[in-house]
């Protein structure tokens, strides 16, 4: 059997919108006395993925390098977060590389969330297959009954639709975005829910259908007063602005 972190432990140590805390979280949560060599480990690829989005690369190749040789899912860890730091740094062929080699061996191990995970970064490293990754992701989280693989669905039709719109798609990208809605309602957290909205209101301004961006953007607003998000779009729907694809607002939607 290949035991691996809780993910929803994982998931409560992240904070992406501030890595330097995330990585003082997995530290501490390493240095923890009750924690087993292979919990250790597994908590250190997280702080490496937390210094990478720091860009403290070497650091963060340094403190992989020190958790090998590695078997199992802490194996496909180090791969993802080596490929995940070498996107960061504009290596991106190395990165896809990685990402591919992450996919064959979270499948040998039979890991699905992994191999998800695996799938997504593919599908935002290497753009011109993106709809084929985006698909075979997909397909590999309905294999699953994990509902943390199950909530992978978010992401995966959410930066497929964000794709789109770079690629001025919008009604392509309006039915991804509005699958990702879906996903987000039966399985997602709270901030998926507000983004994955938040997501097809945009989409609905940049076609035309203002009336309803703007209900949808007021109904954010409501629940987030402060948002500076939600608040540029209602301005942006107030003045009729040209309607433009803002594609370096897309949101980051983890599991």
């Amino acid at each position: 059997m290949n035991e691996r972190l809780d993910q929803s432990e994982v998931d409560a140590l992240w904070n992406f919108d501030d890595p330097i805390a995330s990585a003082a979280n997995f530290a501490r949560a390493a240095a923890e006395d009750d924690r087993t060599e292979a919990e250790r480990a597994e908590l250190e690829t997280q702080r490496a993925r937390a210094l990478g989005l720091q860009q403290r690369f070497d650091e963060a190749d340094a403190l992989l390098e020190s958790l090998e040789p590695a078997v199992g899912p802490l194996d496909v860890r180090i791969q993802l977060e080596r490929g995940r730091l070498r996107r960061s740094a504009g290596r991106i062929e190395e990165a896809v590389r990685l990402f591919e080699e992450a996919v064959i061996r979270a499948r040998r191990i039979d890991d699905p969330f992994l191999a998800v995970d695996a799938l997504h970064m593919l599908a935002i490293a290497d753009p011109d297959r993106s709809a084929e990754w985006t698909a075979e992701g997909l397909s590999e989280m309905e294999s699953s009954s994990d509902p943390l693989t199950q909530r992978w669905a978010v992401a995966l039709h959410n930066n497929r639709g964000w794709a789109l719109i770079g690629d001025d798609r919008c009604a392509d990208a309006l039915d991804e975005l509005v699958a990702a809605q879906s996903a987000a309602r039966s399985a997602g957290t709270d901030d998926q829910r507000f983004w994955a909205d938040w997501s097809v209101a945009h989409v609905l301004r940049l076609l035309g259908r203002t009336d309803e961006a703007v209900s949808m953007q007021r109904r954010l607003q409501q629940d987030r007063p402060e948002d500076p998000e939600v608040a540029a779009e209602l301005a942006a729907l107030a003045a009729l602005e040209p309607l433009t694809a803002v594609t370096d607002v897309a949101p980051t939607i983890e599991p």
